[in-house]
């Protein structure tokens, strides 16, 4: 495939109705996983057919739209993102946006299974930061979470990155029953890496295996158990994301919370998420959302596009609604993450 010009920013910035400006695009490449971690996906999950997936050629195009309207970071998500058939062109053409001066970054949510062969080209593309999933260092562990025996795989991708240069952050699902007690050596395991944590609440997207009220653990308690092991400062540290950051002294490591149950800090969101069949959802914890696809495949795409992300502007709410009500979930959506991008 060959390689499109970079686009330069020429259009309105995109800015909702509460006078947030969309500077940070999250886009999914695929609904397709090689885990099937139990809070994010049923274990006979049915994955779309590849007719209603946007091409790779497409997702460039879409990029290039949201770069013109003063997106400037961009973020590869699934699914996982490294399984996606040749998605280093996309990477690879994306690094040529950052090189142009167009993008400022180019990253990636990982959950670590493709990185052991893949890290050196995201470096070379020019990713320079990804987050990896890992919500375990117990192999066992691993296995009942994300059904699949690859924990040493993962942990070997991890080192990879590193090595290659790359910086990377981990994401940690926090649960009950589950890690609940690891979770004090998982930060103490990143800080030894000089790796950042994010800790992060069960979110109510999509119908599991059992309720997700069984395995939910709220941060406040979490925060208040590593406090007792780690001394924690606020930081002023800010992505214009969920998380709220600590940083760990006597390490290089910082702690981020991303509470959506127990704390809503949506005021300062600067983001949309676009689903791999060309979906865009102004928000994680809401249904609205308009196909973007129907326009890409337009014959004149380039004016419905924009049509499609002013009118976006528009429904994107102030905050999601998930909330806790007499101990059960609330505001809960039935798309699962996989299919929204995590």
């Amino acid at each position: 495939m060959d390689m499109p010009i970079a686009t330069p920013h020429t259009a309105t910035p995109l800015t909702d109705q509460f006078g947030r400006t969309i500077t940070y695009l999250r886009l999914s490449v695929t609904d397709r996983c090689d885990l099937r971690c139990r809070y994010c996906m049923a274990e006979d999950m049915v994955f779309l057919p590849k007719t209603d997936v946007l091409t790779l050629e497409e997702m460039l195009e879409l990029s290039d739209a949201f770069i013109a309207r003063g997106v400037n970071r961009i973020r590869l998500t699934g699914g996982e993102p490294l399984v996606r058939k040749n998605i280093m062109w996309l990477i690879e053409a994306l690094g040529e946006r950052v090189k142009s001066g167009n993008l400022q970054e180019i990253t990636l949510t990982t959950n670590g299974t493709q990185l052991p062969k893949m890290a050196g080209d995201l470096y070379r593309a020019g990713v320079r930061r990804i987050n990896v999933s890992l919500d375990t260092l117990d192999a066992k562990r691993f296995q009942d979470i994300s059904r699949r025996d690859k924990l040493e795989t993962v942990l070997a991708g991890i080192d990879a990155a590193k090595q290659a240069g790359l910086r990377v952050k981990i994401n940690t699902v926090a649960m009950r029953h589950f890690n609940e007690a690891e979770i004090p050596e998982l930060v103490h395991w990143a800080t030894t890496k000089d790796f950042d944590i994010t800790l992060i609440e069960t979110m109510p997207l999509g119908d599991i295996e059992g309720a997700r009220e069984d395995s939910y653990l709220p941060l406040t308690a979490v925060k208040s158990n590593l406090e007792q092991r780690f001394d924690l400062t606020t930081s002023g540290h800010r992505t214009g994301g969920p998380a709220r950051y600590f940083a760990i002294n006597g390490s290089h490591s910082k702690l981020g919370l991303i509470t959506p149950l127990t704390n809503n800090f949506c005021d300062g969101c600067n983001r949309v998420r676009v689903t791999c069949t060309g979906r865009i959802y102004m928000c994680l914890g809401q249904d609205d959302h308009i196909d973007l696809r129907a326009a890409l495949r337009s014959e004149d795409k380039h004016a419905n596009l924009n049509e499609c992300l002013d009118k976006s502007m528009g429904l994107k709410p102030r905050g999601h609604d998930f909330a806790m009500s007499n101990g059960q979930m609330v505001g809960k959506v039935n798309r699962h993450m996989s299919q929204t991008g995590g």
